[in-house]
């Protein structure tokens, strides 16, 4: 069935849609909202978890450095470090029994009043003072002593050969040579000392000086004192 046509329905409806503005309905934008309560908890759990230790290398005599305590090693760790440390300790006791026997050595030959350098120096000392030696040598001053000579330039005049013995009376004997030169000439310088059991120090026993081509130069002489006696003998012993 047809619908009528009404003419003043249709001039209302015109009328109703111009007076409304036609307006088109937008969707509100949405805003997202930062949260960081994902992140928070990541922080959380990674904070509670500690981080994983490094493996540390292991102990053995070469590389320990005692830097790993004692209750962190191993038993074979242990025994490592317990080598280690006995080695070290065994180097420290050679270094310090080689360097007392280097200072006794010192004090003996060179610091000590009995030492063979300072009887050499005395010797020298009293050449050089000795009128007969400086006419055949030279100025005292000028003299110069050394021991035996070498083949080396770099170890000449190093070594001063001596003796040291004691007799069946209980009395030590300490001999040497050196040489000594001067602008007039050179000599061999010979020296005996000996020590009683009854004395502290060496005494002189003879010292003298052979230069070629002249009669021995003795600046001690023990035997020309005495007149070349042998002390006598009491109850089969010498007493002096």
């Amino acid at each position: 069935m047809a619908s009528i046509y009404k003419p003043t329905e249709a001039i209302q409806l015109l009328r109703l849609v111009t007076k409304r503005p036609f307006t088109v309905q937008r969707r509100p934008a949405t805003r997202i909202a930062f949260s960081t309560s994902r992140p928070a908890q990541a922080a959380q759990s990674s904070s509670s978890t500690p981080p994983p230790q490094p493996t540390r290398r292991a102990v053995t005599v070469t590389n320990d450095t005692g830097a790993v305590r004692w209750s962190e090693l191993s038993p074979g760790e242990k025994a490592s470090r317990t080598v280690q440390q006995s080695f070290n300790l065994s180097v420290v006791l050679v270094g310090v029994v080689m360097t007392c026997g280097v200072g006794y050595f010192l004090f003996a030959d060179v610091f000590s009043p009995d030492s063979k350098t300072a009887h050499f120096n005395r010797a020298t000392t009293a050449i050089r003072n000795h009128p007969e030696c400086q006419r055949l040598l030279g100025p005292g001053s000028e003299i110069s002593a050394h021991g035996e000579n070498s083949w080396s330039r770099l170890a000449r005049n190093r070594y001063v050969s001596s003796t040291t013995e004691m007799d069946k009376w209980g009395t030590e004997h300490l001999r040497f040579r050196f040489y000594v030169e001067g602008p007039l000439g050179q000599g061999v310088v010979h020296v005996h000392l000996t020590k009683r059991p009854s004395q502290d120090e060496y005494e002189y026993h003879t010292l003298a000086v052979d230069v070629k081509g002249h009669k021995r130069v003795y600046l001690e002489n023990a035997d020309e004192k005495t007149g070349s006696k042998v002390a006598p003998k009491i109850f089969g012993a010498r007493w002096w």
